[in-house]
């Protein structure tokens, strides 16, 4: 039996008993788990700075030169594709006094500081230092912009903070199977939404991955061709979870365009999976959307949804509006799905806030929060 290495500040051994149980008995976690910024804090220490994190795609950096900025955790990141062809990710503050050297995207050879004009090339090598003369022991080949460990998965960017983490493709290579007929590597990002959202990342999480609440938030959408009842979640064998949604139609509707070499199953259902601790992809037999989540505090991140498209798409004569009505269907979705997260948000800071009965529909939930257990309290 695993003896509980960490204790969880505002959190009691009974609740931890709580969300501890089987399915069938099982709790959400309780509300200090989303509210509490002590808690935040851990889980940036012991899970999202030790995780692997999606950052970009590599359609989103395609050619030399090609970069990509963000901040991952409080780190201001570049994503770079190297002259040398390879992608790197790396510290974007410059070695000298700390300024960023890049901001947004683009495409350049050369990265120059803005305040003192140090210069760097594609692989984070200083290549130029202005005005260092007399500076002793000094020399620009001894200095390089610190790297990230980072690694490809199906067209996406991953990083991880930790430099001693294992590596990401044989814990989810199940999950890989699962999808493999959706060639999710042969995708590229159509168009970007972003929205700015005030809740616990785990909120939005579980939200995208149960289908329970179809029949009341998205009771005239999702629900009339998604029933919640029909959804399933199969056992995990690794830090991920896949909620299947069979279709409540038998064929699809004409005119719909779907990946190559689907099964029907495949073509007509939907899917939303996760991988731990919040890599979220909507598949489907158009595409996929990938929900980019920026955690910035317990309560506050920023999600960009990535609505991506086999590269076939591309050459549809009616490829525009297909984006646009893709667009317009999960902004539509989103929006109902923010009623929702804003008022659990409510309650979860309500102090007469319990934990509350899982659902066997909600097994997605149950699943994850066992790995965040772990994680938080040192079983892993």
């Amino acid at each position: 039996m695993s003896i509980r290495k960490r204790s969880l500040p505002g959190i009691h051994t009974d609740e931890i008993a709580k969300a501890r149980l089987p399915l069938p008995s099982g709790y959400t976690l309780p509300r200090a788990a989303y509210t509490s910024k002590e808690i935040y804090a851990l889980e940036c220490e012991h899970i999202l700075r030790k995780s692997w994190l999606p950052i970009a795609r590599i359609d989103q950096v395609p050619e030399h030169g090609s970069y990509l900025t963000l901040d991952l955790l409080g780190q201001p990141v570049m994503v770079v594709h190297g002259a040398d062809d390879e992608i790197r990710v790396m510290s974007s503050v410059c070695l000298h006094r700390g300024a960023p050297i890049a901001q947004g995207s683009g495409k350049r050879n050369v990265f120059t500081c803005p305040y003192h004009a140090w210069s760097y090339d594609t692989t984070g090598q200083l290549r130029r230092a202005p005005l260092m003369e007399g500076a002793e022991d000094f020399t620009e080949n001894a200095h390089r912009l610190p790297q990230i460990r980072s690694e490809v998965w199906e067209g996406f960017i991953l990083a991880n903070l930790d430099p001693d983490a294992q590596p990401l493709a044989p814990q989810i290579a199940a999950f890989t199977d699962y999808f493999k007929n959706f060639q999710m590597g042969d995708m590229f990002v159509a168009k970007t939404l972003t929205f700015d959202s005030g809740w616990n990342w785990k909120v939005l999480v579980e939200n995208f991955m149960e289908a329970y609440h179809h029949i009341a938030i998205h009771s005239t959408t999702f629900e009339p061709v998604f029933h919640a009842r029909d959804s399933r979640v199969p056992d995990n064998t690794g830090p991920w979870s896949i909620l299947h949604m069979p279709a409540a139609f038998e064929e699809m509707p004409p005119g719909s365009a779907t990946i190559a070499g689907l099964e029907d199953w495949q073509a007509k259902d939907l899917f939303a999976s996760v991988i731990f601790p919040h890599f979220m992809l909507g598949i489907h037999g158009q595409g996929a959307a990938w929900y980019q989540v920026i955690p910035a505090a317990a309560n506050h991140l920023t999600l960009k949804i990535h609505l991506m498209m086999p590269k076939s798409a591309a050459e549809h004569a009616d490829f525009e509006s297909m984006v646009a009505e893709m667009a317009e269907s999960v902004s539509a979705i989103h929006q109902e799905d923010i009623e929702a997260n804003d008022l659990v948000w409510v309650g979860l800071n309500a102090p007469m806030t319990e934990q509350g009965r899982l659902s066997p529909l909600e097994k997605s939930i149950w699943q994850l929060n066992q790995w965040w257990l772990d994680k938080m309290l040192g079983h892993d």
